[in-house]
């Protein structure tokens, strides 16, 4: 925040002077994910540590999982010169598991592999099944080695605890929170797995994860690849959206991007306006609707069930929840409430896009 802060006046004072200007903003983006890594983390640890965490479990290809993981590690990969290589030996490729703890798992540990090893490294991600007592379970083990600048003996017993990092790290000028490992072992308990760390200095680390998964049924594997129609009717939609959003930096913010994309906004400040507006338009005036969930009046959900319920075209209107609550819950309180999809604030342009395009035409 005090990087946030200092730069912001930094970019009043120079504003005029455009590399200094760019590099200063550079600094305060870099300084806002950090943040909002670090509160995602807080509330993350504080979800887990009251027993609120829990487990989705849907049925996946593991492949898909790695390789999907692959592809958000390339950019990385290729900016620091690091070469990387996976090998994937499992006899149940198909699992009842929750996809986005296990690729938080996978996300951390690579991803700190890549952050502590210099240019020209090595990062092996190795994926095999060992033996399981249950015939119903497929055990997992997932070895991270890299060639980074690994961690001293002294520091490996306190890994696990919040908000530490060792001293060389800090040293080294590389960004980090000191909650993202906790939250590693956190999740690979919930999982009912293990997790073991051994590091040398200047050698590399190497990361053994091992976590039991159901094996799927073929019924479940049958299941997980049938086509699931979107709630959404065929027709044609617009480009005009409601957005309904009680925070007005918020939705300044968002207007800015839809329009600078060739959208037309009407903004609203909470549910009752929303569907008022909704109503007193033509039934195919409005694409899609942006719905905030906490609002004044009438929050996001009961506005969306209200709109289910209308006995017109209007109720098939497709609705995106954008809000800031980001967790599973929410996600499946928006879905239960009738909406399409969920963007978490704050808003990625690009996922707001791609999000988009799912609807409109």
């Amino acid at each position: 925040m005090n990087a946030i802060i200092g730069f912001s006046e930094l970019l009043e004072k120079h504003i005029d002077e455009k590399d200094k200007v760019t590099y200063y903003i550079g600094k305060i983006k870099s300084s806002s994910s950090l943040l909002l890594s670090l509160i995602n983390y807080v509330l993350e640890m504080a979800r887990i540590e009251s027993g609120k965490a829990d487990l989705r479990l849907d049925t996946g290809h593991f492949q898909e999982l790695r390789d999907s993981l692959q592809t958000v590690f390339e950019p990385a990969l290729k900016e620091k010169g690091l070469t990387y290589s996976t090998h994937l030996d499992i006899q149940h490729p198909y699992i009842v598991y929750d996809k986005t703890k296990t690729s938080e798992i996978l996300l951390n540990i690579v991803g700190n592999s890549i952050k502590y090893t210099p240019r020209g490294g090595h990062i092996r991600l190795d994926i095999s099944e060992i033996p399981s007592e249950r015939s119903d379970v497929a055990t997992y083990r997932m070895i991270i080695e890299d060639t980074g600048i690994g961690m001293s003996e002294e520091y490996l017993p306190h890994i696990f605890e919040e908000f530490t990092r060792e001293h060389t790290s800090t040293e080294n000028k590389i960004a980090g929170t000191g909650l993202g490992l906790p939250i590693v072992k956190s999740l690979v308990d919930l999982m009912g797995g293990t997790i073991q760390i051994e590091s040398k200095v200047n050698e590399g680390t190497k990361t053994t994860i091992q976590i039991p998964f159901l094996i799927a049924t073929q019924e479940q594997i049958e299941e997980s690849q049938t086509y699931s129609p979107n709630l959404v009717t065929n027709h044609a939609l617009g480009k005009r959206i409601l957005m309904a959003e009680d925070n007005k930096l918020n939705a300044e913010i968002a207007e800015t991007i839809l329009q600078e994309n060739g959208f037309e906004v009407d903004c609203v400040e909470d549910g009752c306006q929303c569907l008022a507006l909704l109503q007193k338009k033509p039934e195919d005036y409005y694409g899609l609707i942006l719905m905030d969930i906490q609002m004044p009046n009438l929050n996001g959900y009961e506005t969306t069930r209200l709109i289910r319920n209308l006995k017109n075209q209007r109720a098939t209107i497709p609705i995106i929840a954008m809000t800031a609550n980001a967790f599973d819950e929410d996600k499946k309180k928006a879905f239960a409430a009738g909406m399409n999809a969920h963007i978490a604030k704050p808003i990625d342009v690009e996922v707001l896009l791609h999000t988009l395009e799912k609807f409109v035409q």
